[in-house]
């Protein structure tokens, strides 16, 4: 396996960020890797699909807002240093793969709850970011385990 220089986890500040980044922090510890974390916030008008016809600039920066506290704990918890912690508004796909452009992550390390069926046809972040990432991308299993 080649060795790493540059890491790049993807989390979702969900219970199961912490079994994502522990993969990223062996891989990164192993070889003597820079870790980095992204968090992307979807717009709400991105959520439903639609341009909303109201003012949302309010809850949109409340919750920009406690996602930064809650990625500066996370990384604070595993040990992420504060220049290498990536909060970002837009679409996780193309906003991953441009935070591992501009860092130089040659792996993206983010989780998969292993989809099947519809939900899979309907494409996820994980799936997104593979097929278009420009280095490796290792999807670490999470949710429930068979």
């Amino acid at each position: 396996m080649s060795q790493y220089k540059t890491v790049l986890v993807a989390i979702d500040l969900s219970d199961e960020s912490g079994q994502v980044a522990l993969r990223a922090q062996a891989i990164a510890r192993a070889g003597g890797c820079e870790l980095h974390v992204i968090h992307v916030i979807e717009p709400l008008s991105f959520a439903y699909g639609v341009d909303i016809p109201m003012d949302f600039s309010g809850l949109q920066d409340e919750i920009q807002s406690q996602a930064t506290e809650q990625l500066q704990r996370f990384a604070e918890q595993n040990g992420i240093d504060a220049d290498h912690q990536h909060i970002v508004l837009g679409r996780a796909e193309v906003e991953i793969h441009a935070m591992a452009e501009e860092v130089g992550a040659d792996l993206i390390v983010l989780g998969s709850h292993g989809r099947h069926g519809l939900s899979l046809l309907m494409g996820s972040t994980a799936n997104g970011v593979l097929h278009g990432a420009k280095c490796d991308v290792l999807a670490v299993r999470v949710g429930k385990q068979n």
